[in-house]
């Protein structure tokens, strides 16, 4: 199942969202082939996504993960390894990372960014992305394994809703043909608990997949920074104007 729409209308266009989607299908067609030269996408990941070995410099430099067709990343000390926590946000794996993570962020970041106004919502969305990516290189700071993909930061996204709108109804698809209304609360509680689940074999070594997959724990970072700093970056004025907005509307719903 995942998200088509919500029930939340917004006063302002979401011009920094709009924006931010444009970097990444930018970034994925122009720097990363748009997956049909896997050459530069194998080059763009190694180069530009995040590699907690290097970040920490625990991982040996010249170790290397196979990347198929007789590729492989080489861990380095490059300067450019310090901008991965910032550039792995807008490197996508595959179309369907990339339209996974775009309908996410078009689902839920025009709301937020109403209440944020374009700027702040941008400091928004890197700040719980890099706090993302901190905790990912937090729990395994030796892996030589590049991470990319903007999921971090739109977790964050995600927990800011659930601050601000728990009570709105998200539009849910289940393959092939049901769609349900549930309130946010739900729909996010219960995206976060899978996160949670999925992640807790990781923090047993014994039980850890050294050859990679999906970074959930980079999730769980991202949807708690994202809960905990919204209000922090929501301005009180368009806060306030929301609230008069939703009083009057349930004081009319029992006129």
């Amino acid at each position: 199942m995942f998200p088509i729409g919500d029930e939340n209308p917004t006063e302002n266009r979401p011009i920094m969202t709009w924006a931010i989607l444009a970097v990444m299908v930018g970034a994925w067609l122009f720097v990363q082939g748009g997956g049909a030269d896997g050459t530069a996408l194998i080059k763009s990941v190694c180069e530009f996504g995040l590699v907690p070995g290097e970040v920490t410099r625990v991982a040996p430099v010249g170790m290397s993960v196979p990347m198929g067709a007789g590729w492989a990343c080489l861990v380095d000390r490059s300067a450019v390894n310090w901008l991965t926590p910032l550039t792995s946000m807008f490197m996508h794996g595959g179309w369907g990372h990339l339209l996974g993570n775009a309908l996410f962020l078009w689902v839920f970041g025009d709301n937020v960014e109403d209440l944020t106004g374009p700027r702040r919502f941008l400091s928004f969305y890197l700040v719980c992305g890099l706090a993302a990516a901190a905790l990912h290189v937090a729990l395994q700071p030796g892996s030589p394994i590049p991470t990319v993909g903007a999921s971090g930061a739109i977790s964050g996204v995600m927990g800011g809703y659930l601050v601000l709108f728990p009570r709105h109804r998200v539009r849910m698809f289940f393959p092939p043909i049901f769609l349900f209304h549930f309130p946010a609360w739900l729909v996010l509680l219960w995206w976060f608990a899978l996160q949670v689940l999925a992640g807790l074999p990781q923090l047993n070594m014994l039980h850890a997949d050294p050859s990679g997959g999906v970074a959930v724990w980079a999730h769980v970072g991202g949807f708690v920074a994202g809960v905990l700093l919204i209000r922090r970056f929501a301005l009180p004025d368009r806060l306030e104007r929301r609230q008069h907005r939703q009083l009057a509307g349930r004081v009319r719903s029992y006129v």
